[in-house]
């Protein structure tokens, strides 16, 4: 069964000069527990298609469906329940909070989904020494090396086992050596997780490496059409 469901999708960003066309009629299903790759190059369309999968931004027309729930019905509250509780959001830019230690930042999904502190404390603990930084509880984001903010972004991510995991460019900021080992610990727990991953990316060797399917953005649209989705309803 379809975990997602992007039936003609379209978005329009109307605050500039003139209106642009960021997706067009995109039709996807991503089934649960598959690991996609969305290929494409700067200003195809794919970081836009990764905020409107996680609840940051609306489509303009359309329908999107993650877990059978329709995104374009939900409240401005319903999408900030629906983010912690189904969607990991990893960053090429890592997005931890500077002020915070490791666990501190890795907690913050667990405390927006409403989880107890102690159980919010010895999870984040736990997800943390998942991904090798179990000797990095205490550290803020600046006294950690590229390789370990990505690490702490993934754990943070993940925390709540979400069903659907986003992940925009995760290794961008990374060199080679450090890149292969962060996806490696990424896809690790994804599986582990069961969730489904739907991986933004510019590097075609990556996206076949790391996905079951390869899916292509062209200016907004997909160069294959995709699936029709009333499954995944």
């Amino acid at each position: 069964m379809s975990l997602v469901c992007l039936d003609r999708v379209t978005k329009v960003y109307s605050h500039a000069a003139a209106p642009v066309t960021a997706l067009r009629d995109v039709m996807l299903t991503i089934a649960a527990g598959e690991r996609l790759a969305l290929l494409g190059k700067s200003g195809s369309g794919k970081s836009t298609l990764l905020h409107l999968l996680g609840g940051l931004d609306r489509p303009t027309a359309g329908r999107i469906a993650v877990g059978g729930r329709d995104l374009a019905g939900l409240s401005a509250n319903g999408l900030a329940r629906y983010r912690p509780e189904t969607v990991g959001l990893v960053f090429q830019a890592f997005h931890l909070i500077p002020t915070r230690t490791a666990q501190e930042n890795v907690e913050l999904p667990m405390v927006f989904a409403g989880r107890p502190p102690a159980e919010r404390r010895a999870t984040a603990r736990a997800s943390l020494e998942a991904v090798g930084l179990g000797n990095r509880l205490t550290h803020r984001p600046a006294e950690l090396s590229g390789g370990e903010r990505q690490r702490v972004a993934i754990a943070r991510a993940l925390v709540n086992r979400p069903a659907l995991v986003l992940a925009d460019e995760p290794t961008g900021n990374l060199d080679s050596a450090t890149a292969a080992e962060v996806m490696e610990v990424m896809l690790g727990h994804v599986r582990a997780a069961g969730s489904a991953l739907v991986l933004v990316t510019h590097d075609e060797d990556l996206a076949r490496r790391a996905a079951d399917r390869v899916v292509r953005l062209r200016d907004g649209t997909l160069e294959d059409e995709g699936d029709a989705c009333a499954a995944a309803t």
